[in-house]
């Protein structure tokens, strides 16, 4: 019995492995998309222009591989919240948009499948 409960426990490690950690799920993204100063101060964090809250911090890192990936390790809520800021990002800040695309891919390698992404196909 108690191998089974091992083996259990080790399977549902793997396959938690394979997210991104759940702790920013409940991050408050539409306070941040409809307060434009708070919205600046992320997209500098990102762009390494500004000063990082610890929340910034840790979307920072996991920014280029959630590009390279077409975020297959978030959430279905972390999913739905990139969207919705990167979508506030595009229509309220393009300049910035762009300088975040070339940052996270020079190359355009992920474009057209982060563009995909990002419109929910």
């Amino acid at each position: 019995m108690r191998i089974i409960i091992f083996f259990s426990c080790l399977v549902a490690a793997v396959f938690a492995a394979d997210k991104y950690n759940s702790k920013y799920d409940n991050f408050d993204v539409d306070t941040l998309i409809s307060n434009d100063r708070l919205l600046k101060a992320y997209i500098n964090c990102f762009l390494e222009k500004g000063r990082c809250t610890p929340e910034g911090a840790d979307f920072r890192k996991t920014l280029p591989e959630a590009v390279e990936t077409t975020c297959s390790k978030c959430t279905e809520k972390q999913k739905v919240n990139i969207r919705k800021v990167i979508k506030a990002i595009q229509q309220k800040h393009p300049k910035q948009w762009d300088e975040l695309v070339k940052k996270n891919d020079p190359s355009g390698k992920h474009r057209a499948s982060f563009d995909k992404f990002i419109q929910g196909s």
